[in-house]
């Protein structure tokens, strides 16, 4: 049997190639959010249509998650995590080069399959490198990435296409990901999973669907990334309108409030260990709420201020839901895991696309209480299945 890989430092170059490797990944997945409307007058498509520049990725992502899980228990997580990335360097120029709306459309579904070959399988494969007094720090400082990551797309994306052309922004884009494609090839100890076989590895996966606990994170997720995914849509077409008006570019920089994600989801991480989880989890849901609610201010100072409460609360929920997933799974953690990244994107494919119907009806009011009724329904899933399982009904059972 072989032995245990020996833990990889929080600080370590390994660290940083999987955070490289994150960043990378999420830069892909959000790059076209703060050029939806140059989309809209480019294809002449309606602002909902626009979003499934979105929709579609992260459907796919949610898809292409049931796979990388399971395939990174049977195969290993390295391998996965490496071929997915580079492969994803290719649909991504193939996104700069498409011809029409529905070729992109295509292309962002591609990518949207390769994309969980980092994001399902990197908590798996942190689980297995860090010590287990470091995971949540670990999972912390991959939730902090992700949100580097969503920034720099958003950022990049935007500042791109204002000068250079909404092109231009996917060239940027795939240099990125051939980067963090070599890093993670170079630096990243192997050595794990790939000791399941397929078929084990897809019923371990289908038996956390019955496990109450566990489908409250995977409810979390859904929900969660439904209301965050809500607002950062169709925020766009609500700050170009009236009253402010603002450019693309401008735009883009009101997406730098993602910088609260960044330093809330390893302080999350850490206050883990003196707090339950569960506890944090709803909190900060409670909090992203209460951050929808003050966007509807008409102020664009008090609408920031709104978007980096929401960002605070949904990455301190975020930053431990998938360390929760893990430690409350017995087994198949790469299944777990997959089901937490399918449930999230699942809830982000429908909040890039519902939300859209009732900007069309109601404007902003419509879209900010479809994302504040997705928020309580999160909260509700953390309160009423979470909780802890007595002692006496689970005495074997891991507290996650």
């Amino acid at each position: 049997m072989p032995s245990p890989p020996a833990p990889v430092a929080l600080w370590s170059r390994a660290s940083a190639a999987l955070w490289l490797g994150t960043v990378a990944a999420y830069a892909a997945m959000y790059v076209t959010q703060p050029f939806l409307p140059v989309l809209s007058a480019e294809f002449g498509v309606a602002p909902a249509a626009a979003g499934l520049t979105v929709s579609a990725l992260v459907l796919a992502i949610a898809g292409g998650s049931l796979v990388a899980g399971p395939l990174s228990d049977a195969a290993g997580r390295k391998a996965v995590m490496v071929g997915a990335i580079a492969l994803l360097v290719l649909p991504t120029l193939g996104c700069a080069l498409a011809g029409s709306f529905p070729q992109l459309l295509a292309l962002r579904a591609a990518q949207g399959l390769l994309i969980p070959g980092v994001t399902a399988v990197s908590v798996a494969w942190a689980g297995e490198h860090y010590a287990p007094g470091n995971l949540r720090a670990a999972v912390g400082g991959v939730i902090a990435a992700s949100v580097a990551g969503g920034l720099l797309g958003r950022l990049v994306g935007g500042l791109a296409a204002q000068h250079w052309g909404w092109r231009s922004a996917f060239l940027v884009s795939a240099g990125v990901t051939a980067l963090g494609a070599a890093g993670m090839a170079l630096e990243l100890p192997g050595g794990a999973g790939g000791r399941r076989a397929w078929r084990g590895a897809l019923a371990g996966m289908v038996r956390h669907l019955g496990d109450r606990r566990l489908a409250g994170g995977f409810l979390l997720a859904f929900w969660m990334f439904f209301g965050f995914v809500a607002v950062f849509t169709y925020l766009p077409y609500r700050l170009a309108g009236a009253p402010w008006h603002l450019s693309t570019d401008a735009i883009a920089a009101v997406y730098s409030v993602y910088l609260a994600g960044v330093v809330v989801s390893p302080a999350a991480g850490r206050l883990a260990s003196r707090l339950p989880a569960e506890r944090l989890m709803a909190g900060g849901l409670a909090v992203a709420a209460a951050g929808v609610a003050v966007t509807l201010a008409p102020s664009l100072v008090a609408v920031a201020a709104g978007l980096v409460v929401l960002v605070v609360g949904t990455f301190t929920a975020q930053a431990l839901g998938p360390s929760w997933v893990n430690l409350a799974a017995r087994d198949a953690k790469g299944g777990a895991g997959a089901l937490y990244l399918a449930s999230y994107y699942a809830g982000g494919t429908l909040g890039s696309f519902l939300p859209g119907l009732a900007w069309s009806r109601w404007g902003w009011p419509g879209v900010a209480a479809v994302s504040g009724g997705a928020f309580a329904a999160g909260l509700a899933a953390v309160v009423v299945l979470c909780r802890p399982v007595s002692p006496r009904a689970a005495p074997t059972r891991d507290r996650a």
